[in-house]
């Protein structure tokens, strides 16, 4: 009845792997379903359960790690908040926006804003979102007007 441990013990390392995000965890888990695999199929010893355990997450870090990075560049550059997902969006600043702050109006909310190369924009400016700092938005204008939708 040892393998229940084995695959508790999984379960841990893929909860801790959502938290690092560094899919090495994730490969000590599939060590720790192998050597679950193994007591189950009647390898008592655990000492070799072990073995199991080191042998195949040796062989999925040095193998299907490396792979799944490579995968996950190839996908591009991930947007890690909702936040991030506001760059390129634009708005219409509602208060003067300049080097210090102001602030801005879009995706229906109102934001606090910084001018990206730190000149005035009045009131009533177009701007596009070229960055997210913290809780600010960092932008530029809009060189044409956007019509209102």
């Amino acid at each position: 009845m040892v393998w229940w441990i084995w695959v508790l013990i999984a379960i841990v390392l893929v909860v801790a792997e959502m938290l690092t995000l560094d899919l090495v965890l994730l490969m000590l888990a599939g060590g720790a379903l192998a050597a679950a695999l193994a007591a189950e199929l009647g390898v008592e010893n655990i000492i070799w359960q072990g073995i199991i355990w080191a042998v195949v997450s040796l062989l999925l870090l040095l193998f299907l790690r490396k792979w799944m990075l490579e995968h996950m560049k190839i996908r591009g550059k991930a947007i890690e908040t909702n936040a991030q997902s506001y760059v390129g969006k634009t708005g219409v600043t509602v208060t003067d926006v300049n080097a210090a702050g102001g602030r801005i109006k879009f995706q229906g909310e109102v934001w606090s804003a910084r001018s990206a190369d730190g000149t005035e924009l009045p009131n009533g400016t177009h701007v596009t979102v070229i960055k997210i700092d913290g809780a600010t938005a960092i932008v530029e204008p809009i060189l044409r007007p956007i019509a209102d939708s």
